[in-house]
């Protein structure tokens, strides 16, 4: 087979096969997740420790295996090279709803969560999804390396034209044979870990994302002291804006 062929077939399969075998596996997955509510409800588990174990490690597992799900059904985004179609949004809302989102997580896992912000709100143009997508997968790492007691912030800043969203940390840190094949460590056989560290894809797909908002991503760890990953994003609109409902009491 030519080369032009297999850059074909591998295109096709990331745009195409992946992410189709994502929406069956969550469909299954959300099946499998309802069985085991119904086997082992919550007030069977706090009256049975050892059910409520069991339980546990199978609830873990059904969000490990959904991460990756997730992760497959945004395959696509390894494609194409064109960029996303933005539109207007409250950038500050958005982050601040996920973060809201992940605070109940964050104090489960005996975490200091905050979000830093200066201003109540700015519009600027964003693809919604993939950004979502993107900080999920940041805060996903900064409180699986982060022990208990440690302090995970998530800033919001505006400068020289950029946009400048950072998640930071006071985990473990990344090693430095790591750091330099940070965001490619999918396509570095001798790099990529195994369960329960995943294969590396999160901080590909976040490489991508970024860089369809015309954008990049850095980051600065210490071994032991923590990590502080940064998305820097134009600040711009579009003219186009995504209607939304507006919040009441």
């Amino acid at each position: 087979m030519e080369n032009d062929d297999l850059i074909q077939l591998r295109t096709q399969l990331l745009s195409h096969l992946l992410p189709e075998i994502s929406t069956h596996l969550r469909y299954a997955m959300g099946n499998l997740h309802f069985a085991a509510a119904a086997l082992a409800p919550a007030s069977a588990r706090e009256e049975d420790p050892s059910l409520d174990t069991r339980a546990a490690i199978l609830d873990q597992s059904y969000y490990r295996l959904l991460r990756l799900v997730n992760n497959l059904s945004v395959a696509a985004y390894m494609s194409s090279e064109e960029p996303f179609p933005l539109q207007d949004r409250d950038i500050v809302g958005l982050v601040k709803n996920i973060c809201d989102q992940c605070r109940s997580l964050a104090k489960l896992l005996d975490l200091d969560f905050s979000f830093q912000c200066e201003k109540p709100s700015y519009v600027c143009a964003v693809s919604t999804d993939p950004l979502e997508q993107l900080i999920f997968q940041l805060l996903s790492n900064a409180f699986k390396f982060t022990p208990k007691g440690g302090k995970v912030t998530v800033e919001l800043k505006f400068s020289a034209k950029r946009v400048l969203l950072t998640v930071a940390d006071t985990g473990c840190g990344i090693p430095e044979e790591l750091r330099s094949h940070l965001f490619d460590r999918y396509l570095q056989k001798d790099l990529v870990t195994m369960p329960p560290h995943g294969l590396g894809l999160g901080l590909l797909l976040c490489q991508l994302i970024a860089h369809r908002h015309s954008g990049s991503m850095m980051a600065e760890s210490r071994e032991g002291k923590g990590t502080r990953i940064t998305l820097s994003i134009p600040d711009r609109q579009m003219g186009v804006s995504l209607v939304e409902d507006q919040p009441f009491d």
